[in-house]
């Protein structure tokens, strides 16, 4: 039997998010004992909620139309199914602390350190141990974060996407924005808000899963994500 590990945050009321998106909202749209036609019933058991949340929300995908505007026709429904089903690794970056960056150096060190290496079309998942430590706290934004020079040495490795523990991929107001613009410019995409990735440290290369909703016009989307070893 495969082992399937989970590496998406719950989504719930409540919830932290980025800056000023969308904050999460839950209500119970129908009830059993509204279908039932139960007059005044004791007890109303959720049949149906309605959800209100923006794309980024959670364990999510980024679009290629979010990280520019010059990529507004690379909408989350119009990217190939092939970057979110992929090979993946992933690297220990523990030892890094608030608002720390990661180079490309570090990455290169990481990987011979594991024994691994990056292959076209990899997702590369690192290790913080953000979510840990500091999610739904004071410290939660202030995760550490790839540079520049790391996101397009990782583009120029040909992966399909990265992933992070942290509600961004770069440091915001030092690299966050360049690192959206080159993962546009490279086309390769990054999930953000990932758990469980201490679980992957250690191991070899898993199957990596991270299908998006086909939201039209998308400029990303919740995911599922997982990793399965065989």
């Amino acid at each position: 039997m495969p082992e399937i590990i989970d590496l998406s945050q719950e989504i719930f009321e409540g919830m932290p998010v980025y800056k000023s998106l969308p904050q999460v909202k839950m209500s119970v749209h129908n009830t059993h004992e509204e279908w039932d036609n139960i007059e005044n019933p004791t007890t109303k058991t959720p049949a149906v909620y309605k959800l209100e949340m923006g794309e980024h929300t959670g364990t999510h995908v980024d679009a290629l139309n979010h990280m520019a505007a010059e990529y507004k026709d690379l909408s989350i429904d119009t990217m190939p199914l092939s970057m979110f089903y992929t090979e993946g690794i992933c690297l220990d970056f523990s030892h890094k602390k608030l608002q720390e960056l990661i180079t490309s150096k570090e990455i290169q060190i990481a990987l011979s350190k594991s024994d691994l290496t990056i292959k076209k079309g990899d997702t590369v998942l690192l290790y913080t141990d953000h979510y840990r430590k500091h999610f739904n706290t004071e410290n939660w934004s202030k995760g550490p974060g790839i540079t520049a020079e790391c996101a397009r040495w990782l583009g120029e490795q040909k992966i399909a996407a990265f992933g992070v523990e942290t509600m961004s991929p770069g440091v915001p107001k030092v690299s966050n924005k360049e690192v959206h613009h080159i993962c546009g410019e490279l086309k390769f995409t990054h999930y953000e808000n990932m758990i469980n990735l201490y679980k992957l440290i250690g191991r070899n290369r898993f199957r990596f899963i991270g299908l998006p909703l086909k939201i039209r016009g998308g400029t990303g989307s919740p995911v599922r994500a997982v990793a399965i070893f065989e």
